[in-house]
């Protein structure tokens, strides 16, 4: 049986980083998440990598171990507030927040 990815975009307030986002599971493109979605990836069971993608900017990469028919589940939104913002123009990897739960 499969494992599950799902992956849920807030916004709870102005995201300053907008549009679609890429999901990349094990280096590869698996998805789209659009403002406000939620999504499930399905996926074999063991350990991966998920990390989210608009163009030059991304999310941090993270791994995690997916056991059987297990469902785990990720939130993400864009940078909302102006310091990270302006920190994901140096760093890109701060421009897409990304956290398990």
């Amino acid at each position: 049986m499969p494992a599950t990815i799902r992956l849920t975009r807030e916004g709870v307030g102005i995201e300053l980083r907008r549009g679609t986002f890429e999901v990349i599971v094990d280096s590869h493109v698996a998805g789209s998440i659009e403002p406000h979605e939620t999504i499930e990836i399905p996926t074999d069971p063991g350990q991966h990598t998920v990390q989210l993608r608009s163009g030059r900017y991304s999310s941090q990469p993270d791994t995690f171990q997916a056991d059987d028919g297990e469902v785990v589940a990720f939130r993400c939104h864009g940078a909302m507030v102006w310091p990270r913002y302006v920190a994901s123009i140096v760093k890109p990897d701060l421009a897409i927040s990304l956290k398990r739960g």
